[in-house]
């Protein structure tokens, strides 16, 4: 049976809405013939989840060194079982029918990933949306690193909706080892080297809330932002550029030179 894990990782801010995020989750309707299951990663050893995961089997706890968001989910994903990956923080939900439309997507076998449409969730419980998006459909290689250096770093997709085929997030090295934007790292390295899709369709709420990580001091610190995206965008720009020389002909090769007839 083909599974879908979705990767959550947990610290003690985030806790109080775990059980939202679980319910979200738990109301997904998949395709015939298909699971999914939750792995919770608490960032550090502290007995974080103890008495907190719901009592379902598909929901399978795990706890590590503390090491930031990017370590508790690659901690996780040694543990996920599912040929496609899908990125879910702690503090927000996923919309109905998010992993069905990832799914279909991803039916294409040169599509490496997915994302989609966000709508903010406000602390009134309202919601709202941007008219940024890309159109719904493929995303070609380099796309989004366009984007994201001509807008001051600044992605056209959220990086948290991300729904990543396994063998592509490992061949990429899994969530950058920074202690912020490993996310917005791996979303820009897939998009180096896959085609992805965008879903037009609301597959997540944001929660705007005043403990978010993005709302950190730390998190917003001009020195150390600047490093991240550096990282990001040169990592990016040399996968990118691997990826086309990989594609172009060999001038070497007899059969890609002027007047060779393909096939013969």
């Amino acid at each position: 049976m083909p599974v879908v894990s979705v990767i959550t990782p947990v610290h003690p801010p985030s806790l109080r809405y775990l059980t939202e995020a679980y319910e979200s989750l738990a109301a997904q309707e998949l395709p015939p013939g298909w699971a999914w299951e939750w792995l919770v990663q608490e960032d550090g050893e502290t007995g974080l989840l103890d008495g907190v995961v719901p009592a379902d089997e598909r929901v399978l706890p795990g706890s590590g060194r503390r090491g930031g968001p990017g370590v508790a989910r690659m901690m996780a994903l040694s543990r996920a079982s599912g040929e496609l990956i899908k990125a879910l923080d702690a503090d927000d939900l996923l919309a109905s029918g998010a992993l069905a439309r990832d799914i279909a997507a991803l039916e294409d076998p040169e599509i490496g990933w997915t994302t989609c449409r966000v709508l903010d969730l406000l602390p009134d419980g309202t919601t709202a949306g941007v008219d940024s998006d890309p159109e719904e459909g493929r995303i070609e290689r380099g796309a989004i690193l366009r984007h994201w250096q001509r807008n001051g770093y600044v992605s056209s997709v959220v990086a948290g909706t991300l729904c990543i085929r396994r063998d592509l997030l490992l061949e990429l090295g899994g969530w950058m080892a920074l202690p912020a934007s490993e996310d917005t790292g791996l979303i820009l390295a897939a998009n180096a080297c896959s085609d992805g899709y965008f879903v037009s369709a609301c597959g997540m709420f944001y929660r705007k809330w005043a403990g978010q990580v993005t709302r950190s001091a730390a998190h917003n610190d001009d020195g150390e932002r600047l490093a991240r995206m550096k990282l990001i965008e040169e990592r990016a720009e040399v996968m990118l550029a691997r990826r086309r020389c990989r594609a172009a002909p060999s001038r070497t090769d007899p059969g890609s030179g002027p007047g060779s007839v393909s096939g013969t």
